[in-house]
């Protein structure tokens, strides 16, 4: 295979599934239990309604989706992720999948280079970035039990439903029009409240912005509180900012350098990382706070006095395939700026850029804001400046893209307040509270090659919608 190629699918996985199938069959033939068996026409029947309900899925795949954050996962991932499903190994505990725990351990140590934390840095893939969050405010509130997390405006809606969950106070901290956290408003809140740790965010889940982690972590420090980096998103881009990375334009280094100095940082491997739903990844720069974790198991952690992840992490089973598709992702393609996944991540970075070029080119649509990663945020042009003409554009010319029966573009949209938009665009006027604006995430790297055609057709989309109108 060269390294321009993309592996088959079909390949991949029938050799990864042929593999297993061989292994099994190396421990000796037994006849399989009659309960198990299912009717063939049944089976029949079942599967031809199930292949033709997933139909009903938005093309995730193809450029023509630039949505919500939804792509599907490499095929190296898919056949790696199948092989140890049909084994079905358990993270929890060494007896239930000791080669996928290691992987896991290593992938972990893999991400954490990335990141730029310490070598000894404790933890664990979750299955999610809301767990991932959950356990990071969980540790929190273990190392300060009477102290308030601090958590910006825009920062992801996870971080105020976990600390309902911890029963831990949340004081939100005002954001800027580009929903980077006040920096002025933060040094407020930590004035006026005990603050035991502030949430900051690389790459938030609306438009994409960084918050300024250089610049909050040594003011946070200065007040004694813990930063955990939100980085569930965005976490990736961390590696574009090594030597030997490509240069993207108004890409905040700075920013995501920074995360190498937070207390903990999540980030979803099921985002950026090519992995399919269900792995994300918690960890810790100070590895004494799996001290919090430790339990008494009756029935586990038996065999080996290596440690088990279960002995560090919240959840108990673990698909251990999340951690061997990781595992074999990052060996196919490395955390390197320049190979691997690096020219993956700058592709998308690059999408961006030409989506905002190529808006900034039309007439019928407006760059909001410029992007930071790989979402833009955009209106169509109206003929009145109010934000209720900005507002039912940008949700009629959604609708239209997205139901358009022979040529549809799937787009999204975002709410923005009244003061974040006429801060961004001063000259609309304020006539409600907030108001809907397009938002486009380019998290598949084809989307660079077919950004200009996709804006090309949504300009033209909203220059007929604009002519229909009365």
């Amino acid at each position: 295979m060269s390294p321009q190629s993309s592996p088959a699918a079909d390949a991949l996985l029938h050799r990864a599934l042929q593999h297993v199938e061989d292994w099994e069959q190396s421990w000796g033939a037994f006849d399989r239990h009659d309960a198990l068996g299912v009717d063939p026409d049944r089976l029949d029947a079942a599967f031809d309604e199930y292949l033709e309900r997933l139909e009903g899925n938005y093309p995730f795949h193809h450029p023509r989706y630039a949505g919500q954050m939804l792509k599907p996962p490499h095929p190296v991932a898919c056949a790696a992720y199948a092989a140890a499903q049909r084994i079905n190994p358990n993270n929890h505990a060494l007896d239930g999948g000791s080669p996928t725990s290691q992987m896991e351990k290593e992938v972990v140590a893999d991400l954490a280079g990335m990141l730029g934390l310490p070598d000894a840095s404790l933890g664990h893939l979750t299955g999610g970035g809301t767990v991932a969050n959950l356990e990071a405010l969980w540790v929190a509130r273990e190392l300060h039990p009477d102290q308030a997390v601090a958590v910006a405006d825009n920062a992801h809606y996870t971080h105020g439903r976990m600390g309902d969950v911890l029963d831990v106070e949340v004081v939100p901290v005002p954001a800027d029009a580009h929903g980077r956290i006040d920096l002025d408003a933060l040094d407020r809140v930590l004035e006026q409240h005990a603050i035991g740790t502030v949430v900051l965010t690389a790459g938030t889940t609306g438009l994409g912005t960084v918050d300024p982690i250089h610049d909050a972590i040594p003011l946070c420090r200065a007040h004694d509180a813990r930063v955990h980096v939100d980085g569930a998103y965005g976490g990736f881009f961390r590696l574009l900012t090594e030597p030997d990375a490509p240069d993207i334009p108004n890409f905040p280094a700075e920013r995501f350098r920074a995360i190498e100095d937070a207390d903990s940082v999540a980030i979803d491997p099921h985002k950026h990382g090519l992995q399919p739903y269900g792995c994300g990844c918690i960890l810790f720069r100070d590895p004494a706070v799996g001290r919090f974790y430790q339990h008494d198991s009756p029935y586990t952690y038996f065999t080996s006095d290596d440690l088990h992840l279960g002995e560090i992490s919240l959840e108990c089973s673990r698909a251990g395939a999340a951690a061997g598709a990781l595992w074999c992702t990052l060996k196919a393609l490395p955390l390197k700026p320049d190979d691997g996944l690096g020219p993956i991540l700058a592709a998308c970075m690059r999408a961006a850029r030409t989506w905002t070029d190529a808006v900034a080119d039309t007439d019928a649509l407006h760059v909001v804001a410029p992007p930071e990663t790989d979402i833009v945020s955009y209106v169509p042009a109206t003929s009145e400046s109010s934000l209720s003409a900005v507002h039912e554009a940008s949700q009629a010319l959604f609708d239209a893209a997205m139901n358009d029966p022979d040529d549809p573009i799937f787009t999204s949209v975002y709410r923005l307040s009244a003061d974040a938009l006429t801060t961004l665009r001063p000259s609309l006027h304020a006539d409600r509270d907030e108001a809907a604006v397009l938002r486009s995430v380019l998290m598949k790297p084809e989307h660079e090659t077919y950004a200009p055609d996709l804006v090309d057709r949504l300009a033209n989309k909203a220059q007929s919608l604009d002519s229909a109108a009365p």
